[in-house]
C-alpha cells in the first residue's frame, strides 16, 4: 500500500516537473521577463495588457493597461500592436505564457513582448479599480 502511494505521488511530481519545464520554454520562446521597476518609467510609452478575466480587471488592474483576457487571447491578439513594445501581467504564469506563446505564433517579435515578473500582486505602482 505504502509502495502504491509513494509511486502514485513520484509519478505527480514527475508530470508537474513536466508542467513547469513546458511553461519554462513557452516563456523562454515567446517573451522576456521585466520587474516593475523596469516597466514604471516607461509605462506610457508601452502597451500593457492584463490577461486576467473581464470581473478581475474590473477589481483591480495597473493604471493605464487594457484587457484582453486570456480565454479570447487567440481571437484577440491582433489588437496588440506590432511596433511597440508589450508587457502582459496576470495572476499566474499559465496564463502569461500562454498569451505570449500565441502572440508568438501571431508573428509578434520576442524583443517587444514581456511578461512582467509577479504579476497584479507584486505591482507596486497606481492602480484603478472600476468597481
Amino acid at each position: 500500500m505504502l509502495q502504491g502511494i509513494l509511486i502514485f505521488l513520484g509519478v505527480g511530481l514527475l508530470i508537474y516537473g513536466i508542467y513547469q519545464l513546458v511553461m519554462y520554454v513557452f516563456r523562454k520562446r515567446s517573451a522576456n521577463m521585466a520587474e516593475a521597476y523596469e516597466l514604471s518609467p516607461i509605462i506610457r510609452r508601452v502597451q500593457v495588457v492584463d490577461v486576467r478575466e473581464e470581473a478581475e480587471f474590473k477589481a483591480k488592474h495597473i493604471l493605464g493597461a487594457r484587457n484582453i483576457p486570456y480565454s479570447q487571447f487567440g481571437m484577440r491578439a491582433q489588437e496588440v500592436r506590432r511596433d511597440t513594445p508589450v508587457y502582459l501581467y496576470g495572476d499566474g504564469i499559465f496564463a502569461v505564457s500562454r498569451a505570449a506563446n500565441a502572440l508568438r505564433k501571431n508573428g509578434y517579435d520576442k524583443e517587444k513582448v514581456f511578461i512582467l515578473k509577479g504579476g497584479m500582486e507584486d505591482w507596486p505602482g497606481k492602480t484603478k479599480s472600476n468597481l
